[in-house]
């Protein structure tokens, strides 16, 4: 038997009706906001998630929720769409949703829908095999992704094991942290990593002058030194509508190193809690208002996610 045969995969076509149910998340807008200011061409939204409905895809046991009941696999894909021309978004990364745990049928299958404007994010365990990352990189997936924050899955150690690898291939890991809780521990170990790092969600920085400032400093001075890449994203998370008490830190890191930032909408806004549901054009419009130079923007949105997730 071929080694990748031997990979736990779920398919389209598998029925995982019977799973046991978690309460499921809230479901975006049929369609965001316009925003005021429409991106440049070639703009990439670098982080969004895809889902399936009930049944459709094998669900992470360790799961912290169900995806939202309302459509299936094709409806989240017409929805991905409808996001996509609304903002006039050309490019996209799929990250691969902690819903689904190892499995990245789902991202894979939406890949291959959305075809060579779209490139993925997948996650693997610590037990995975190069066989197993030469399977993902040929779906177009650029990245492997440690999730700190709902952690259970890869472990830190798995990827620093993993990183020569993932070099190889071309390929980056991704990690999402509480930047006051991990980032200052873990800066020396990403500094010294032989392929390149993206911190998701601006590493999740507690804002206001509530939590220690070393996490914020830590990322600004890894952004800045060009050690890693982090992503404009997720600001409804620690930040309140329309988000300005991330602007500061937003426009600081540009004026450092606007080569190494990234923008993602983290549509479709899982695992929200008591979050309100914030709307894609608005975090668009967010974002031109921190960052105001058109040079900047067009690294931030085309140059720089062209670069790293091989766009052509």
């Amino acid at each position: 038997m071929d080694e990748d045969d031997t990979l736990p995969d779920a398919t389209p076509d598998r029925d995982y009706d019977t799973m046991a149910e978690l309460p499921a998340g809230m479901a975006p807008a049929e369609r965001p906001k316009v925003p005021s200011t429409l991106p440049p061409r070639g703009a990439c939204d670098t982080h969004v998630h895809m889902l399936g409905g009930r049944g459709d895809f094998r669900l992470w046991d360790g799961r912290p929720e169900d995806p939202p009941r309302d459509r299936g696999f094709d409806g989240w894909i017409d929805l991905l769409n409808t996001h996509l021309t609304t903002l006039e978004i050309d490019r996209v990364v799929l990250v691969h949703s902690v819903l689904y745990g190892t499995d990245n049928t789902v991202t894979i299958e939406a890949l291959k829908r959305l075809g060579d404007r779209a490139r993925g994010v997948g996650l693997i365990g610590d037990d995975a095999t190069e066989a197993h990352l030469d399977r993902l990189a040929d779906a177009r997936i650029k990245a492997i992704r440690l999730n700190h924050v709902h952690p259970g899955v890869i472990s830190w150690e798995g990827v620093k094991r993993f990183a020569p690898a993932l070099a190889e291939r071309d390929m980056h890991v991704e990690i999402l942290v509480n930047a006051h809780e991990h980032l200052a521990s873990m800066a020396d170990d990403l500094r010294a990593l032989p392929c390149p790092v993206v911190l998701d969600h601006l590493a999740w920085p507690i804002l206001g002058g509530e939590g220690s400032p070393e996490g914020v400093e830590t990322l600004e001075r890894l952004v800045g030194d060009g050690d890693a890449y982090t992503k404009i994203s997720g600001i409804y998370r620690f930040s309140d509508a329309p988000w300005d008490e991330a602007d500061d830190l937003v426009a600081r890191l540009a004026r450092a190193n606007p080569d190494r930032l990234l923008w993602g909408s983290d549509w479709p806004h899982i695992l929200l809690g008591e979050t309100p549901m914030p709307d894609a054009g608005q975090l668009l419009d967010a974002f031109f208002r921190a960052v105001e130079d058109s040079e900047t923007r067009q690294k931030i949105l085309v140059d720089t996610p062209e670069q790293l997730f091989g766009f052509r």
